[in-house]
Order: C-alpha cells, then structure tokens, then sequence
C-alpha cells in the first residue's frame, strides 16, 4: 500500500497542474462545435428528460409492489444516470494512459495524473448532473437526513472509479484487449445491476450475480435516499467498501509490478 500512497501523493502534490488538465480535457471532449462545453452535460440530460416523458408523462408505466416507487421513468433517471457517470469515468480512465502515451515517453510525469485527470473531467460533467437529480427528488421527502448520506455515496462513487479507472489503465497499458473486454462488460453491466428493474424482480437463485457488479449497490443506495427518504441499508456501505478496498489492494500490487516497464508498454 505504500507505493500505492505514493502515487496519491503525487496527485496532490501536482494539484495544480491536475486541475489545469482536467479543464482542458472537459473543454477538448467537444472542441469545435457550436455549443462547445454544454454538449457533455447536454447528452445525459436529455437522455434521462426522455426517461421521464416517454414513461411517467407518455405511458404512465408503473412498477409493480416491492419497488422503491412506481414511476418508471423516476426509477431509470435514478439508476441511470450514476450509471452512465460510472461508464464514462472508468472507460476514459482505462484509456488514459494509452492515449497519453507520447506525453509520457517524453516526459518523467506520474502516470496517475492522467488516470486523475480522466475521472475527474467526467466528475465535473456528471457531478453537478448528480447533485441536480437529489435536489429534484429530495423535496419530495422533505429534505429529510437520510439526504446527507447523497453526496457521501457520490464521493465513493468517485474514489471507486479513480482507483478502478487507474487499475485498468494499467491492465490496458499491458494488454490492449482489456479494453475491448472492459468495453462489453460496461455494455451489458447495465442489465445486471437494478437500474432498468428493481432487485426484487430478478430471479432470487440468481440475485447473487448482481452483486458483481461494483455499482449495484451504489444504485441501490441511490434509491433508497432519493426514492424512499430512507437511509441506505448497511449492505450498500459494506460492499461498497468492500469493492474500493478489494480494488485498492490489486491496484497496489499492479503499480508495484509495473512501475517500471509502464511508459515502455505506451
């Protein structure tokens, strides 16, 4: 764990030049065209506006008992949207060292600042987008205090994809096909988490393979707070937990083994 601080060290020790990075990706992931920076917070704001008039204004669709509500349209843009911030994070992450390749043979920079820079750039889109959705649903349970456990799961959530980003980046620095792997497991990983039907409606005897999937509980703290006003049942803070420190300990021996031959694999 001790070569694994140190790389964090770096990050906060080049804060600066972090922060530098990180507007440039955001403002370089759509250079060029007329709405320039609004088009990232543009794409998941429609996606989930048409969640919700296609299935609660349109159809009117319902879930049925056992499902935190009965808007479907109310369900998906809950689930979906930490979703999508979690796709975009970690795919971006994964290919960050790759695409930082040329900059990094040429120069002795940490490459955990372009994992950073990566994750956070998808952090300043989806962040406010995040915290927009709890401000819309939390009135409805009265800003109840189950609300302040929002942001501290959005923080995990961020931690999870920074260290899972860097963690794949550097399986994909090694072998190219992680990507491609990583890429159809984001894919179909929307299908085995309880964003598009609660967790209740999957086969009991197979429940247990949701709980692969490091947003699963995440998505269901989500619901509860935003959903229920109810506090997140201990699970989602355990196995939450348990996927940062699970990750955290194979990152650490990925940055031991590679620290050397790394920018060589770019």
């Amino acid at each position: 764990m001790g070569t694994l601080l140190n790389e964090w060290l770096a990050v906060w020790r080049a804060r600066n030049l972090v922060w530098v990075l990180t507007r440039r990706e955001v403002a370089a992931r759509h250079s060029g065209t007329a709405l320039g920076v609004l088009w990232p917070y543009l794409q998941p704001l429609l996606t989930v506006a048409a969640y919700y008039l296609v299935f609660d204004v349109v159809f009117s669709m319902r879930l049925g008992d056992g499902a935190p509500t009965h808007a479907v349209g109310a369900f998906l843009i809950v689930g979906a949207l930490p979703w999508m911030a979690f796709c975009d994070a970690v795919s971006r992450g994964m290919s960050s060292l790759i695409d930082a390749g040329g900059l990094l043979q040429k120069n002795p920079l940490p490459p955990v600042l372009f994992t950073t820079r990566a994750v956070l750039a998808s952090s300043l889109i989806y962040g406010p987008l995040l915290l927009l959705v709890g401000l819309a649903y939390a009135p409805t349970h009265h800003f109840q205090w189950p609300v302040v456990a929002f942001p501290v799961l959005l923080g995990l959530q961020l931690l999870m994809c920074l260290l899972l980003g860097f963690a794949l980046a550097i399986l994909a620095a090694a072998l190219r096909d992680t990507v491609q792997l990583v890429g159809f497991l984001l894919s179909v990983g929307i299908y085995l988490s309880p964003i598009l039907f609660p967790l209740t409606l999957f086969p009991e005897q197979w429940r247990w393979v949701l709980w692969l999937n490091p947003m699963t509980a995440l998505v269901q703290g989500y619901q509860e707070i935003l959903l229920r006003g109810a506090w997140p049942p201990l699970s989602v803070w355990w196995v939450t937990m348990g996927w940062i420190g699970a990750t955290a300990a194979i990152l650490a021996v990925l940055v031991r083994r590679s620290q050397d031959q790394l920018v060589d694999w770019l």
